[in-house]
Protein backbone atom coordinates (compact mmCIF):
# COMPACT_ATOMS: atom_id res chain seq x y z
CA UNK A 1 0.00 0.00 0.00
CA UNK A 2 1.47 3.34 -1.39
CA UNK A 3 2.06 6.16 1.49
CA UNK A 4 0.94 9.43 -0.46
CA UNK A 5 1.70 12.34 0.78
CA UNK A 6 2.79 16.00 -0.76
CA UNK A 7 5.18 16.82 2.57
CA UNK A 8 8.54 16.36 1.83
CA UNK A 9 9.16 16.13 5.82
CA UNK A 10 6.16 13.40 5.81
CA UNK A 11 8.51 11.65 2.66
CA UNK A 12 12.07 12.43 4.42
CA UNK A 13 10.30 9.96 7.81
CA UNK A 14 9.19 7.62 6.03
CA UNK A 15 12.64 7.00 4.29
CA UNK A 16 14.14 7.31 8.00
CA UNK A 17 11.94 4.56 9.12
CA UNK A 18 12.48 2.57 6.17
CA UNK A 19 16.14 2.22 7.44
CA UNK A 20 17.87 4.77 5.79
CA UNK A 21 19.44 7.11 7.99
CA UNK A 22 19.36 10.74 7.14
CA UNK A 23 23.28 11.00 7.36
CA UNK A 24 23.79 8.26 5.30
CA UNK A 25 21.74 10.47 2.33
CA UNK A 26 23.72 12.37 0.33
CA UNK A 27 22.44 15.44 -0.38
CA UNK A 28 19.84 15.56 1.71
CA UNK A 29 19.98 17.93 5.06
CA UNK A 30 16.73 19.08 7.50
CA UNK A 31 16.74 21.81 9.96
CA UNK A 32 14.65 22.48 12.48
CA UNK A 33 14.60 26.24 13.83
CA UNK A 34 11.63 28.94 14.83
CA UNK A 35 10.54 31.89 13.88
CA UNK A 36 7.37 34.33 15.14
CA UNK A 37 7.01 31.71 17.58
CA UNK A 38 6.40 29.05 14.93
CA UNK A 39 8.00 25.63 14.24
CA UNK A 40 9.80 25.64 10.68
CA UNK A 41 11.24 22.73 9.23
CA UNK A 42 13.76 23.30 6.08
CA UNK A 43 14.91 20.34 4.02
CA UNK A 44 17.10 20.60 1.46
CA UNK A 45 17.65 18.53 -1.29
CA UNK A 46 20.79 18.96 -3.51
CA UNK A 47 20.92 15.56 -5.25
CA UNK A 48 19.86 13.04 -7.12
CA UNK A 49 20.63 10.13 -4.88
CA UNK A 50 18.87 11.95 -1.91
CA UNK A 51 16.23 13.15 -4.60
CA UNK A 52 15.15 8.97 -5.50
CA UNK A 53 15.84 8.14 -1.60
CA UNK A 54 13.03 11.06 -0.02
CA UNK A 55 10.73 10.68 -3.42
CA UNK A 56 10.95 14.71 -4.39
CA UNK A 57 12.64 16.40 -7.11
CA UNK A 58 15.95 18.25 -6.08
CA UNK A 59 15.24 21.91 -4.17
CA UNK A 60 13.99 23.52 -1.05
CA UNK A 61 11.16 22.38 1.03
CA UNK A 62 10.28 24.80 4.09
CA UNK A 63 7.33 23.51 6.24
CA UNK A 64 5.83 25.86 8.82
CA UNK A 65 4.25 24.44 11.77
CA UNK A 66 0.38 26.71 13.17
CA UNK A 67 0.61 25.65 16.21
CA UNK A 68 -0.14 29.23 17.56
CA UNK A 69 -2.30 30.01 15.06
CA UNK A 70 -4.27 26.85 15.95
CA UNK A 71 -4.42 27.76 19.35
CA UNK A 72 -5.48 30.94 19.05
CA UNK A 73 -2.40 32.87 21.00
CA UNK A 74 -2.12 36.53 21.53
CA UNK A 75 -1.08 38.13 18.10
CA UNK A 76 -0.89 34.48 16.10
CA UNK A 77 -2.36 35.99 12.86
CA UNK A 78 0.20 39.09 12.38
CA UNK A 79 3.45 36.79 13.78
CA UNK A 80 2.13 33.95 11.35
CA UNK A 81 1.58 36.43 7.82
CA UNK A 82 5.28 37.61 9.23
CA UNK A 83 6.62 34.22 9.23
CA UNK A 84 4.99 32.87 6.43
CA UNK A 85 6.29 35.44 4.03
CA UNK A 86 10.41 35.77 5.27
CA UNK A 87 10.04 31.93 4.48
CA UNK A 88 8.71 33.06 1.25
CA UNK A 89 10.83 36.31 0.28
CA UNK A 90 14.06 34.00 1.27
CA UNK A 91 12.78 31.23 -2.05
CA UNK A 92 11.66 34.05 -4.31
CA UNK A 93 14.12 35.58 -6.61
CA UNK A 94 16.20 38.54 -5.08
CA UNK A 95 16.77 40.38 -8.64
CA UNK A 96 15.40 40.69 -11.00
CA UNK A 97 12.12 42.36 -8.85
CA UNK A 98 9.80 42.21 -11.76
CA UNK A 99 6.26 41.45 -11.89
CA UNK A 100 5.09 38.73 -9.77
CA UNK A 101 1.74 36.45 -10.66
CA UNK A 102 0.37 34.75 -8.10
CA UNK A 103 -2.10 31.81 -8.84
CA UNK A 104 -4.55 30.18 -7.10
CA UNK A 105 -5.50 26.51 -7.91
CA UNK A 106 -8.19 24.60 -6.91
CA UNK A 107 -11.93 24.51 -7.13
CA UNK A 108 -13.75 26.82 -5.43
CA UNK A 109 -16.94 24.47 -5.16
CA UNK A 110 -15.39 21.70 -2.95
CA UNK A 111 -14.05 23.35 -0.13
CA UNK A 112 -10.74 20.93 0.59
CA UNK A 113 -9.67 22.49 -2.91
CA UNK A 114 -10.38 25.79 -2.63
CA UNK A 115 -7.52 27.33 -0.88
CA UNK A 116 -5.79 28.62 -3.73
CA UNK A 117 -8.54 30.62 -4.98
CA UNK A 118 -9.90 31.47 -1.54
CA UNK A 119 -5.53 32.87 -0.94
CA UNK A 120 -6.22 34.93 -3.86
CA UNK A 121 -9.00 36.93 -2.71
CA UNK A 122 -6.69 38.47 -0.66
CA UNK A 123 -3.31 39.59 -2.55
CA UNK A 124 -3.30 43.00 -3.74
CA UNK A 125 -3.39 43.09 -7.38
CA UNK A 126 -1.17 46.34 -8.66
CA UNK A 127 0.11 45.58 -12.10
CA UNK A 128 -3.09 47.69 -13.33
CA UNK A 129 -2.33 50.25 -10.85
CA UNK A 130 1.72 50.34 -11.33
CA UNK A 131 0.91 50.69 -14.94
CA UNK A 132 -2.14 53.47 -14.89
CA UNK A 133 -1.02 55.51 -11.73
CA UNK A 134 3.21 55.55 -11.93
CA UNK A 135 2.78 58.67 -9.96
CA UNK A 136 1.55 56.99 -6.79
CA UNK A 137 2.28 53.48 -7.04
CA UNK A 138 5.68 53.39 -9.14
CA UNK A 139 7.17 52.20 -6.07
CA UNK A 140 5.25 48.89 -5.44
CA UNK A 141 6.06 46.03 -6.88
CA UNK A 142 3.44 44.81 -10.05
CA UNK A 143 1.70 41.67 -9.06
CA UNK A 144 -1.32 39.78 -10.93
CA UNK A 145 -3.29 37.27 -9.59
CA UNK A 146 -6.05 34.58 -11.02
CA UNK A 147 -7.60 31.72 -9.66
CA UNK A 148 -8.04 29.51 -13.21
CA UNK A 149 -10.56 26.86 -12.05
CA UNK A 150 -10.09 23.14 -13.00
CA UNK A 151 -10.30 21.23 -16.26
CA UNK A 152 -13.62 19.80 -15.57
CA UNK A 153 -14.91 23.89 -15.28
CA UNK A 154 -12.91 25.10 -17.86
CA UNK A 155 -12.34 22.57 -20.19
CA UNK A 156 -8.41 23.92 -19.71
CA UNK A 157 -5.95 23.20 -18.54
CA UNK A 158 -4.35 25.19 -15.66
CA UNK A 159 -1.19 25.00 -17.56
CA UNK A 160 -2.19 26.11 -20.63
CA UNK A 161 -4.14 29.26 -18.83
CA UNK A 162 -0.70 30.58 -16.78
CA UNK A 163 1.13 29.92 -20.10
CA UNK A 164 -1.33 32.10 -21.69
CA UNK A 165 -1.59 34.02 -19.12
CA UNK A 166 3.22 34.24 -18.79
CA UNK A 167 3.17 35.27 -22.69
CA UNK A 168 1.05 38.70 -21.65
CA UNK A 169 3.24 39.62 -18.58
CA UNK A 170 6.08 37.70 -18.09
CA UNK A 171 6.67 37.80 -14.75
CA UNK A 172 9.80 37.68 -12.77
CA UNK A 173 8.37 34.69 -10.91
CA UNK A 174 5.08 33.08 -9.80
CA UNK A 175 3.99 31.77 -6.65
CA UNK A 176 1.65 28.86 -7.05
CA UNK A 177 -1.25 28.35 -4.30
CA UNK A 178 -2.68 24.82 -3.68
CA UNK A 179 -4.39 22.37 -1.54
CA UNK A 180 -2.23 19.36 -0.61
CA UNK A 181 -2.16 16.03 0.73
CA UNK A 182 -0.81 14.79 4.17
CA UNK A 183 0.44 11.35 5.60
CA UNK A 184 -1.07 11.85 8.57
CA UNK A 185 -4.06 13.68 10.24
CA UNK A 186 -1.96 15.87 12.84
CA UNK A 187 -1.01 17.57 9.76
CA UNK A 188 -4.09 18.63 8.09
CA UNK A 189 -4.32 22.55 8.08
CA UNK A 190 -1.72 22.81 10.79
CA UNK A 191 0.95 23.14 8.30
CA UNK A 192 2.08 25.34 5.35
CA UNK A 193 4.81 24.27 2.79
CA UNK A 194 6.89 26.71 1.09
CA UNK A 195 9.10 25.17 -2.03
CA UNK A 196 11.06 26.99 -5.08
CA UNK A 197 10.54 23.07 -7.25
CA UNK A 198 6.89 24.32 -8.46
CA UNK A 199 3.88 21.74 -7.76
CA UNK A 200 1.96 19.27 -10.09
CA UNK A 201 -2.03 19.81 -9.38
CA UNK A 202 -3.77 17.38 -8.31
CA UNK A 203 -0.79 14.94 -7.42
CA UNK A 204 -1.77 14.49 -3.61
CA UNK A 205 -5.17 13.00 -4.88
CA UNK A 206 -3.75 11.09 -7.85
CA UNK A 207 -5.09 13.07 -10.21
CA UNK A 208 -1.89 14.86 -11.65
CA UNK A 209 -1.85 17.53 -14.27
CA UNK A 210 0.14 19.83 -15.76
CA UNK A 211 3.02 20.63 -13.68
CA UNK A 212 4.38 24.16 -13.05
CA UNK A 213 7.47 24.24 -12.46
CA UNK A 214 10.84 26.41 -14.08
CA UNK A 215 10.92 23.94 -17.02
CA UNK A 216 7.56 24.18 -18.11
CA UNK A 217 7.21 27.49 -17.10
CA UNK A 218 10.44 29.37 -17.78
CA UNK A 219 10.46 31.22 -14.95
CA UNK A 220 11.01 30.33 -10.83
CA UNK A 221 8.21 28.81 -9.41
CA UNK A 222 7.10 28.77 -5.62
CA UNK A 223 5.09 26.67 -4.54
CA UNK A 224 2.50 27.74 -1.54
CA UNK A 225 0.60 24.55 -0.19
CA UNK A 226 -1.50 23.24 2.62
CA UNK A 227 -2.40 19.49 3.83
CA UNK A 228 -6.26 19.25 3.75
CA UNK A 229 -6.81 15.75 3.14
CA UNK A 230 -5.12 12.59 3.64
CA UNK A 231 -5.44 9.28 1.58
CA UNK A 232 -7.76 7.10 2.78
CA UNK A 233 -5.39 3.92 2.09
CA UNK A 234 -2.62 6.21 3.67
CA UNK A 235 -4.68 6.41 6.80
CA UNK A 236 -5.66 3.04 6.65
CA UNK A 237 -1.52 1.63 6.34
CA UNK A 238 -0.70 3.99 9.42
CA UNK A 239 -3.31 3.18 11.46
CA UNK A 240 -2.29 -0.78 10.78
CA UNK A 241 1.66 -0.24 11.26
CA UNK A 242 1.18 2.03 14.59
CA UNK A 243 -1.22 -0.92 15.43
CA UNK A 244 1.35 -3.38 15.36
CA UNK A 245 0.69 -4.58 11.55
CA UNK A 246 -2.83 -5.65 12.32
CA UNK A 247 -6.00 -5.87 9.52
CA UNK A 248 -9.59 -5.63 9.94
CA UNK A 249 -12.66 -4.55 8.21
CA UNK A 250 -12.89 -0.89 9.12
CA UNK A 251 -9.53 -0.49 7.91
CA UNK A 252 -9.83 -2.65 4.75
CA UNK A 253 -12.81 -0.44 3.71
CA UNK A 254 -10.32 2.97 4.23
CA UNK A 255 -8.20 1.47 1.61
CA UNK A 256 -10.81 2.33 -1.58
CA UNK A 257 -10.93 5.33 -3.09
CA UNK A 258 -11.72 7.85 0.07
CA UNK A 259 -10.37 10.78 1.45
CA UNK A 260 -10.28 12.65 5.03
CA UNK A 261 -10.12 15.47 6.25
CA UNK A 262 -11.52 17.44 9.66
CA UNK A 263 -14.93 18.75 10.65
CA UNK A 264 -13.86 22.38 10.90
CA UNK A 265 -12.65 22.36 7.37
CA UNK A 266 -14.73 25.76 5.79
CA UNK A 267 -13.41 27.71 9.12
CA UNK A 268 -10.23 26.43 8.90
CA UNK A 269 -9.91 26.86 4.96
CA UNK A 270 -11.02 30.37 5.20
CA UNK A 271 -8.30 30.95 8.06
CA UNK A 272 -5.37 29.42 6.18
CA UNK A 273 -5.96 31.34 2.88
CA UNK A 274 -6.11 34.36 4.65
CA UNK A 275 -2.63 33.77 6.37
CA UNK A 276 -1.55 32.93 2.87
CA UNK A 277 -2.78 35.82 1.40
CA UNK A 278 -1.37 38.39 3.83
CA UNK A 279 2.04 36.54 3.74
CA UNK A 280 2.47 36.78 -0.11
CA UNK A 281 1.68 40.45 0.06
CA UNK A 282 3.82 41.19 2.77
CA UNK A 283 6.83 39.56 0.70
CA UNK A 284 6.19 40.93 -2.27
CA UNK A 285 5.56 44.32 -0.65
CA UNK A 286 7.81 44.50 2.39
CA UNK A 287 6.73 47.95 3.29
CA UNK A 288 3.39 47.28 3.57
CA UNK A 289 2.05 46.17 7.86
CA UNK A 290 -0.87 44.14 8.31
CA UNK A 291 -2.89 46.87 9.19
CA UNK A 292 -2.16 48.53 5.51
CA UNK A 293 -2.95 45.36 4.05
CA UNK A 294 -6.48 45.34 5.71
CA UNK A 295 -6.97 48.78 4.37
CA UNK A 296 -6.28 47.90 0.64
CA UNK A 297 -8.22 45.16 0.85
CA UNK A 298 -11.11 46.50 2.67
Amino acid sequence: MAFRTDLAMEALELTERGGQELSGLQGVHRRVSDTEGFEVTEIEISSEEGARAVGKPCGNYVTLGLGALIRRENDAFPRACTALSGLLAKLLPQAPEGPALVVGLGNRAITPDAVGPLACEHVIATRHLVEQSPEYFSSWRPVAACAPGVLGQTGLETGEIVQGVLDKIRPAAVIAVDALAAGRLSHLLRTIQVADTGIVPGSGVGNARFALNRESLGVPVIAIGVPTVVDGATLAHEISAQAGGVSCEALDDLANPVVVTTKDIDREVRDVSRVIGYAVNKALHPHLSIEDIDLFLS
